[in-house]
């Protein structure tokens, strides 16, 4: 039996590498295949068959929406299911998205369970699904493998038959576990916001909160966020959303926590310090990066609902 093969178009590769293992946790007869940008992904449609299509939208050369109306351009891709994987979450991005042919769209950053359920969904409609459920073996099925969370496997959550390998640069201080008194009562006189050189919203998978900007350079943003009671964590996805310039405009900066710790030194604090490391390497953003750094984002607020 012919396999199941899913194409996964990033420039980032931690974004490519967060979907394969999410893909591989749950689909463990699937074969991926990636590409960095549109060009290597026509390369790959024009010689391989693919059942599949995961595609970003921000990319180098050719971008994600160039890709769609593309394959929707040719014969043998026009019933392809096309994914795209993107933190261009406005309504007239997903509008354009919906005339060019898209199939589904999954916003950045995302969870393994929202991964996984539009990819079923996606499958399912083709046929695809059931072969490649029926590729794998019983004893894999029996074993609870598929029940296994990639992002909580990065994340450090409870999964003890993976292993996340060790991180090639040390990471801040593990945040001391706060007193459940600490997060059934808050402080009855809370701290004052952290200053910073700005603000903007920080977008997890679980939710979003909003942020103070300690410092921001091409490769990484230093937050500080209000604690809640679920804590971020380290190697978690995220996008951070500023807005830039009279115009308006927002970046959309796709990273992943590399560091997680107490704003202040004590258990109960009230604030957290976050190490977001950038993974975009679209010209354009790391442009627009270059001016939110060299004009400074003293006067740069996120827009509500954007």
């Amino acid at each position: 039996m012919s396999k199941v093969s899913v194409l996964v178009v990033d420039d980032a590769t931690f974004i490519r590498d967060l979907v394969k293992k999410g893909l591989r946790d749950h689909f463990p007869g699937v074969q991926i295949v990636e590409a960095v940008n549109g060009r290597k992904a026509q390369q790959i449609l024009a010689r391989e068959s693919i059942e599949l299509i995961l595609c970003d939208w921000e990319m180098p050369e050719i971008s994600g929406l160039e890709l769609l109306s593309w394959c929707r351009a040719q014969d043998a891709l026009k019933s392809v299911p096309f994914i795209m994987v993107t933190s261009r979450g406005d309504k007239e991005n997903v509008v354009q998205a919906i005339q060019a042919g898209v199939s589904d769209y999954i916003g950045k950053p995302f969870s393994n369970e929202q991964l996984v359920s539009k990819v079923r969904k996606a499958l399912s409609r083709t046929g695809k699904l059931q072969e490649l459920l029926a590729s794998i073996s019983p004893k894999l099925l029996s074993s609870g493998a598929l029940a296994n969370d990639s992002l909580a496997v990065l994340t450090g959550g409870r999964v003890e038959s993976a292993q996340p390998s060790a991180p090639a640069t040390p990471v801040a201080a593990p945040l001391p576990a706060p007193t459940p008194a600490a997060l059934r009562s808050p402080s009855p006189t809370p701290a004052r916001a952290p200053a910073g050189r700005g603000q903007g919203q920080l977008r997890l998978p679980s939710g979003t909160m909003a942020c103070v900007i300690k410092a921001l350079s091409l490769k990484e943003a230093l937050l500080v966020v209000r604690r809640g009671e679920a804590l971020p964590q380290v190697l978690e996805s995220a996008v951070l959303d500023l807005e830039q310039g009279e115009a308006a405009e927002i970046a959309r900066l796709n990273g992943y926590l590399h560091a997680v710790a107490a704003f202040e030194p004590r258990p109960d604090s009230d604030w957290l310090q976050l190490t977001l490391r950038f993974v975009d390497r679209d010209p354009q953003k790391l442009d627009y990066l270059s001016r939110l750094i060299a004009r400074g984002t003293a006067q740069k607020h996120f827009i509500p609902g954007a």
